[in-house]
């Protein structure tokens, strides 16, 4: 399992990381498309699962910020 970090933030820098994740979640949904009109399966597979990823951690820091 991986280590855990603690990080203080201001709900404005929380702000800013939900912003870069939806810019990149969206990326990576974008090239799984991509991936798939090219019938490229792995590929797909790989964006999918980073999107996903990001998901869960950008609904975590969502949260954060609407305490």
């Amino acid at each position: 399992m991986a280590s855990t970090v603690t990080l203080k933030l201001t709900q404005d820098e929380l702000e800013i990381l939900v912003d870069a994740m939806e810019a990149d979640m969206e990326g990576y949904l974008e090239a799984a498309k991509e991936a798939r009109g090219n019938t490229r399966r792995e590929e797909v597979a790989t964006f999918t699962e980073a999107a996903n990823r990001i998901q869960a951690l950008l609904t975590k820091v969502q949260d954060l910020i609407e305490e």
